[in-house]
């Protein structure tokens, strides 16, 4: 694969903006950054609840294909309003079925949108936001395939007066923002080579009598299917490849992998095993094993060996430096192993613990400050 058709930055992340009905001249009004949600599945509703519990904003729409979907999270959204004294989320304000997304981005309150629905919706939501005039955070993926990637690219060219960011969080937390500052400081001396893991269990299936179609249990099984997750390598594997970007300052030139499917049942199509060498500049090759089989074993991890040492990094197990610049971050190795004073103290039981909450604050942060953020096409 030749570097100009590599997909940037894993599927992208960074820079641009526009702005939002109740910002005047880059500034909030007194009033919280109004927004909806589209999309009200699990990852949806985790980092809608960290972004409210941290953050200057109110949910006030909410929309889904399903609408028992919009009514499981409800009270939760309510709930999290509720602890802010905000009022309810109408009636009115919830939306179901195939353009559920384009009813709420017609709503002219909603300042921002935060795009959480099945990976191969999301170039058509993107471009549909950002042409509604929303602030926008889209999980990643952006896309499952590069006409969806190219998609998104052309629709969020050029904006700067809105913020359009993407879901890839593990750079807004702080024990892998100062591994990489290090890194990047020489701690590990040259950077030779790179090893990504990301080992996983695999997604539960939705139980196949829920829905009226093939298509809706597809749909509900999305995670399933290459066509609309891209499996795991794409929906979950990215966070390392853009771990690895990020430490080397640079994207890969060539990529070669292999992968394949051994699953006791034939549910669904994603393979459950990857591996892939990819080539970066300076010939420096990195690997990327990626599974979802079972639940006995999992890890995460990016780990570079330089001439002076190795810098690793695990969600969980802990984030150091070993060699002739020894460091740790502190994040526990052993969860089992922490004391009831070192949790009462704050330690990091997770690498991740402050991502969500640090990558939320800042998209709601560059809304009331007018200091947009666009993370597509750089």
């Amino acid at each position: 694969m030749e570097r100009r058709q590599f997909i940037r930055n894993s599927v992208f992340v960074s820079a641009g903006s526009l702005i939002v009905p109740s910002i005047v001249k880059g500034k909030m009004s007194a009033s919280n950054v109004q927004l909806g949600i589209i999309g009200c599945g699990g990852r949806g509703t985790a980092v809608i609840t960290s972004m409210s519990q941290n953050a200057n904003m109110n949910i006030i729409a909410m929309a889904d294909i399903f609408e028992d979907k919009l009514k499981a999270q409800h009270p939760v959204y309510n709930a999290l309003n509720a602890a802010k004294g905000l009022p309810e989320i109408k009636a009115s304000n919830m939306y179901h079925g195939h353009d559920s997304y384009q009813k709420l981005l017609n709503n002219k309150e909603i300042d921002a949108v935060l795009i959480s629905s099945p990976c191969y919706t999301h170039p058509e939501f993107l471009e549909a936001a950002i042409q509604a005039g929303k602030h926008v955070y889209c999980e990643k993926p952006v896309a499952v395939d590069v006409v969806g990637v190219k998609r998104a690219q052309k629709a969020a060219q050029g904006i700067t007066n809105k913020s359009v960011t993407i879901g890839f969080q593990i750079r807004h937390a702080s024990p892998y923002g100062e591994l990489v500052k290090r890194i990047h400081s020489g701690e590990i001396g040259d950077v030779v080579n790179a090893q990504l893991y990301y080992l996983s269990s695999r997604n539960e299936k939705v139980n196949p009598s829920i829905g009226n179609s093939d298509t809706e249990k597809k749909i509900r099984n999305h995670f399933h299917y290459r066509a609309m997750s891209g499996g795991i390598l794409l929906d979950q594997g990215i966070h390392m490849l853009d771990v690895c970007n990020w430490a080397l300052q640079d994207s890969p030139v060539m990529a070669i992998g292999a992968g394949g499917r051994n699953l006791p049942d034939n549910f669904g199509d994603v393979w459950n095993h990857y591996q892939v060498v990819y080539k970066y500049p300076k010939n420096i090759h990195v690997t990327m094993q990626s599974t979802q089989i079972g639940n006995t074993f999992g890890d995460v991890c990016a780990r570079f060996i330089g001439t002076k040492g190795i810098a690793e990094a695990h969600y969980s197990g802990g984030v150091f430096i070993k060699g002739e610049n020894d460091w740790d971050s502190g994040v526990v190795k052993d969860g089992s192993s922490v004391t009831a004073a070192q949790q009462a103290a704050g330690i990091f039981l997770s690498s991740l613990q402050d991502a969500d909450k640090n990558k939320g604050s800042s998209f709601i942060k560059s809304i009331e400050s007018g200091k947009y953020i666009n993370e597509v096409n750089q």
